[in-house]
Order: structure tokens, then C-alpha cells, then sequence
């Protein structure tokens, strides 16, 4: 069983401000033990070189919280560690997540100068009344600030996250939130719909979002907009440019290796004998950081065959591509036989297409991927 390629993903888990639609491991602070956390994430790191053995790693993923909060020699003593213990790809992708305010906005050109080759800038919105309901800290001027400050940085790559189905939010109201992203030139735009995660503020008090059917019309005329424009859909919810899909998502939807190092962080790694392992690490950062070598693991668990099957599909069917069974046979290590009656009873049903080896959803299937994917678990 060949091993897939290996990427890393990295948690700082600080942010300005929680907002009430985040479920993710995030925590508001004002003073942030820059310093000592850059230490432990490259302690986690080391103790988990033994996953990687001698692999490359092809990408590297910073994420949050708000990574722009850090200052720029924290960053840079970040990336220089890492660099002296895993062996980088000459090309490796390295993204960090950012937000608009001016403070992250100004340390663009040193984040370039430390390393990093791709930002993805958090801006949800370009309607001032909208990010005031979603709760963040910035505003419309200064999100185009900060993706013109980008540009002068030199990052030629970069992702702009938006979010449609806002409370309150008209189809005049979501495609004028395309219309600028679109026009601000971002070679990568990540475009979901906003869902109510439980343990939410939003989860607690609902705001009322627009029909379903409203929200069907959003999301016609964003694809068509998007599709005009050169955007090409690769996955549920992101549109690039040509040559602009992004490295390190692509590596989990194509069931890839990660390395998770961060509090909460989430690693999969395949072992040299085909098993196929994840872990977390501590969630609340202060147990993280006073967790001393295997202690940073707080669960482990190999996957079975049945998990394996359903995780694959989780992630492979999300790619407009889809996958082909070779694939599905080398980062699984199972026979295909495991899964082609499934196919066959999904391609009957309408929701998915075999062309030879190679299977994707319809257009139906993608309307309804959780059914789709639900059958494989």
C-alpha cells in the first residue's frame, strides 16, 4: 500500500472575539503566550516525527483562532522549527488564516518574508450591517484594505472566505457580496452557506435566515456568477482560478496524511503496515501546554474497515471530480469489491456517475451528499 502524501496542520486557537456562529476550538484572549506556545507546538511536532518517519511534507497549514494575531517573529520562529525538523517539499504550500483587521492586515509583508505563500483572509462579508450580525471585528473598508495589503505583500495566492445565507440576507444581498469578491481579483474564493452548529451563541438564539428556497436561488445564481467569471467549482464550497485549488485541502479530500500538532489539533497518519490512525490532541490550551511529550495525545484510535470506507467517501465525493477506484484502493488499502455494490445501487438512484473507474455525484448527488455519503458509513 503506497503511502499518500503528507501534510501539516497547525492550530493557534486565539481570537479577538468569539463569534456567535463558530464551533471551532477557539478561545478569546488579549495577551497570548506567544512565545511558549510556539515552544510546545514544536515539542508536539517532535514527538510526533515518528508518524512521519522520513516522509515530505508537501503542506503546511496554519489555522484558528485568528493565526494573524501572532506577531510576525513568532510566525517566523514557528516555520524556522518546523523547518529544522521535517523535510519541507522545494514547492511547499504554506497558508495562513487572517483576518482583516488593520493590526494582521500590517504584518502582511513580514508573514511573506518569514515564509508564508498563501493567505486565506477571513472576510465572510462585505455589508457592514451583515458582519455587525455575524459578530467580527472588522469592517467592509477594512476587508478591501486588507486584500489590497495582501497584494502589495506579494502574495499572489490567496483565498477569500464568504459566507452566504446570512440573517436578514436577500439574493441582492449575497450576490453583491460575490460581485466584490470576484472584483478584488482573489485567484481563490471559499463560498459556503452559514449552518447553526450546536454549542454556538446562534445555536442558543437562532437570528431568522432566509427560506430554503431563497436559499436555493443564493446559491443558483452565485454558481452561475462564479462560473462566468472563471471560478471553477472543485469542491462543495470552493472556486478557483486555474491552478489555484488549494494544495493542502485537496490533500484531506483526496484521504491524504496530515500531521495535527496545536491544542485540538487533528492529525491522520498511515502507517508503514497499511493502518490508518488518528489522533487529537489536548483541547483546552492551557492543558496543552503544560502536557509533557505523549501526554499531548488525548485520543488515538485506529480506524476499521468500515470507518476507513466512510471516511474515504466523506471526504472523495465532496470533489466535484470525484475519485477513481485505483485511488480509493491505495489510500484505503481495501478491494474495491468492498464498495462497488453501493456505487452500483447510488448510480441507479441518480445520485452518483461510474465512468469506467472512475466515479463522481450528479448534480442530484450533490444536492443531497449527506445521503449519498451516509450510505457508505
Amino acid at each position: 500500500m503506497p503511502l499518500p502524501p503528507l501534510g501539516l496542520y497547525i492550530h493557534l486557537p486565539w481570537c479577538e472575539r468569539k463569534c456567535p456562529y463558530c464551533d471551532f476550538n477557539s478561545h478569546e484572549l488579549s495577551e497570548r503566550p506567544e512565545r511558549a506556545y510556539v515552544d510546545t507546538l514544536l515539542r508536539d511536532l517532535d514527538n510526533d516525527l515518528s508518524l512521519a518517519k522520513d516522509r515530505v511534507v508537501d503542506t503546511v497549514f496554519i489555522g484558528g483562532g485568528t493565526p494573524s494575531l501572532f506577531q510576525v517573529s513568532a510566525i517566523d520562529t514557528l516555520l524556522r522549527g518546523i523547518k529544522n525538523s521535517v523535510t519541507l517539499s522545494v514547492d511547499a504550500e504554506i497558508t495562513l488564516e487572517a483576518n482583516p483587521g488593520s493590526a494582521e492586515a500590517d504584518k502582511f509583508i513580514g508573514l511573506k518574508e518569514a515564509g508564508i505563500n498563501r493567505l486565506s483572509i477571513g472576510v465572510q462579508s462585505f455589508a457592514d450591517a451583515q458582519l455587525n450580525a455575524l459578530g467580527r471585528v472588522h469592517d467592509r473598508e477594512q476587508a478591501l484594505r486588507a486584500i489590497a495589503l495582501a497584494r502589495q505583500a506579494g502574495f499572489d495566492n490567496f483565498n477569500l472566505d464568504l459566507m452566504h445565507g446570512l440573517p436578514g440576507q436577500s439574493l441582492q444581498g449575497a450576490t453583491e457580496d460575490l460581485k466584490q469578491a470576484i472584483s478584488t481579483g482573489a485567484p481563490h474564493i471559499s463560498w459556503y452557506q452559514l449552518t447553526i452548529e450546536p454549542n454556538t451563541i446562534f445555536y442558543k438564539q437562532t437570528p431568522r435566515l432566509p427560506t430554503e428556497d431563497s436559499l436555493a436561488s443564493i446559491q443558483e445564481a452565485g454558481e452561475q456568477r462564479l462560473n462566468r467569471e472563471n471560478y471553477a467549482q472543485y469542491e462543495v464550497s470552493a472556486y478557483s482560478k486555474e491552478g489555484f485549488q488549494c494544495r493542502h485541502n485537496r490533500n484531506y479530500w483526496t484521504f491524504g496524511d496530515y500531521l495535527g500538532i496545536g491544542a485540538g489539533a487533528h492529525g491522520k497518519v498511515t502507517s508503514s503496515d497499511g493502518r490508518i490512525v488518528r489522533r487529537a490532541k489536548r483541547r483546552q490550551p492551557a492543558d496543552y501546554m503544560a502536557a509533557i511529550d505523549a501526554a499531548f495525545v488525548s485520543s488515538t484510535r485506529v480506524l476499521n474497515n468500515s470507518e476507513v470506507i466512510g471516511e474515504f467517501m466523506l471526504n472523495a465525493l465532496r470533489l466535484n471530480e470525484g475519485f477513481s477506484l485505483s485511488l480509493f484502493a491505495d489510500r484505503t488499502g481495501l478491494d474495491c469489491a468492498t464498495v462497488e455494490p453501493r456505487i452500483a445501487s447510488l448510480c441507479e438512484r441518480g445520485l452518483l456517475l461510474q465512468q469506467g473507474a472512475h466515479v463522481a455525484t450528479t448534480e442530484l448527488g450533490r444536492r443531497f451528499l449527506d445521503t449519498v455519503v451516509a450510505e457508505f458509513f
